[in-house]
């Protein structure tokens, strides 16, 4: 009897065991039609966006570069004093990045300086007692603003005065001015007489050599780039030199030019300094420049120059600079949709889907006005209502939880 308990008893576990692993296959089983079901991508979901009131702007976006009213290579014209036989660098007195001032000695070259002056003539001959011409007056002009007076000369005549204020100017910078025979003038009669006039004997006097001034028009002043070295021979572009204010130069295409205009706001932005300023366009040229041989980024498009509102920092020197212009503004605050809102249809009518809070959805018939920032101005047609804050579609975005765009 008890054997019987035993065997019935075995029976009876085995049983509850067979049912609670069926219990456990039902749980981890899965039919192909449930698999295929997780495995699809979620509904799509509807995206949307907010009409808004706000100021539309249409802009451009093309590069620049920032340069001087004036920028000066600096060259050897070979030895100035005549003794001297190889043109050596012997010093250098400025360095990249550098703020100049007028009468500043810049290098020297065999010893002998270079000297910055003020003024538009770029140097082409030396100039000596017995010189006229606009060259003179300007030096003279130079001359006269760093302190040296030239008496009594007359304006763009080099005389005994002009004399004087060369030799105070080399002898304040440590140096002393070269000097050249001079023949002065001859004597004659004033009766007519067929006389030879008698030669008067020959003085000397200083010269100002043309390889030891550098004319720049006006400040501030700024060294660009310095190949000099000391000890070396004079090459050529021993210096480059800027003067007056930073301005930039810009190029739009062909079909851009149209949008630009004097007057239009430009902001300046500068990607190695982060600093950002504001301008206006000046000028747009009506040629397209011819591109560069060295694959200059012109590329024959057509030059816009910009002006600064405020003296761009000389950090900016020398930089290419990202130019956005404001090529269109409205009046005052629009109604605006995300472009990708517009639609139109086979009709040629504009809408926008409006979605209420119920998420119904309707189309509003709209006039369509200009178009920036990735906005569109928008006008809604006979008795249809579109307000500022309305939902409007812009989109779907498969299984995304999201459901509006702000």
């Amino acid at each position: 009897m008890a054997r019987r308990r035993r065997v019935l008893g075995g029976l009876l576990v085995g049983t509850i065991g067979l049912a609670a692993g069926g219990l456990g296959a039902t749980v981890f089983i899965k039919s192909p039609a449930q698999a295929a079901a997780e495995k699809a991508a979620p509904p799509q979901d509807v995206l949307t966006a907010p009409v808004e009131h706000r100021v539309l702007s249409d802009t451009l976006v093309t590069r620049g570069s920032v340069t001087a009213a004036q920028t000066v290579t600096v060259s050897p014209g070979g030895p100035s004093d005549k003794s001297i036989a190889r043109s050596v660098v012997t010093k250098v007195r400025t360095k990249k990045g550098a703020s100049l001032s007028f009468g500043q000695v810049l290098l020297e070259v065999s010893g002998r300086p270079l000297i910055a002056l003020r003024g538009d003539l770029p140097s082409y001959r030396d100039l000596q007692r017995g010189s006229q011409g606009d060259d003179v007056a300007q030096l003279q002009k130079a001359l006269t603003e760093l302190g040296h007076g030239i008496g009594a000369d007359r304006r763009g005549t080099f005389g005994a005065g002009t004399e004087q204020a060369v030799t105070a100017l080399y002898q304040s910078r440590g140096y002393a001015p070269l000097s050249a025979s001079v023949r002065a003038q001859p004597s004659g009669t004033e009766t007519g007489e067929k006389t030879p006039p008698t030669p008067r004997t020959a003085a000397s006097g200083p010269v100002v050599p043309s390889a030891e001034v550098v004319f720049l028009s006006s400040g501030p002043l700024r060294t660009d780039a310095v190949n000099a070295v000391v000890g070396k021979e004079a090459g050529d572009k021993l210096l480059t030199l800027s003067a007056g204010r930073l301005g930039v130069r810009g190029f739009v295409a062909a079909h851009e030019k149209g949008l630009v205009h004097a007057g239009q706001k430009v902001e300046i932005f500068s990607e190695v300094s982060g600093e950002q300023a504001t301008g206006s366009v000046v000028s747009v040229a009506d040629a397209p420049a011819e591109a560069k041989k060295d694959g200059a980024p012109d590329q024959g498009g057509y030059a816009v120059t910009v002006k600064p509102d405020r003296a761009l920092p000389e950090a900016f020197s020398g930089q290419d600079v990202r130019l956005t212009i404001e090529a269109a503004t409205s009046k005052g605050k629009v109604l605006a949709v995300p472009s990708a809102a517009i639609s139109a249809g086979a009709d040629g009518r504009t809408s926008v889907t409006v979605q209420g809070p119920d998420r119904a959805q309707h189309r509003v018939e709209v006039r369509t006005g200009m178009s920036g920032d990735g906005f569109v101005q928008v006008i809604p047609q006979a008795s249809a209502h579109l307000a500022a804050g309305d939902r409007v579609v812009v989109g779907t975005d498969g299984g995304a939880r999201k459901q509006s765009l702000e």
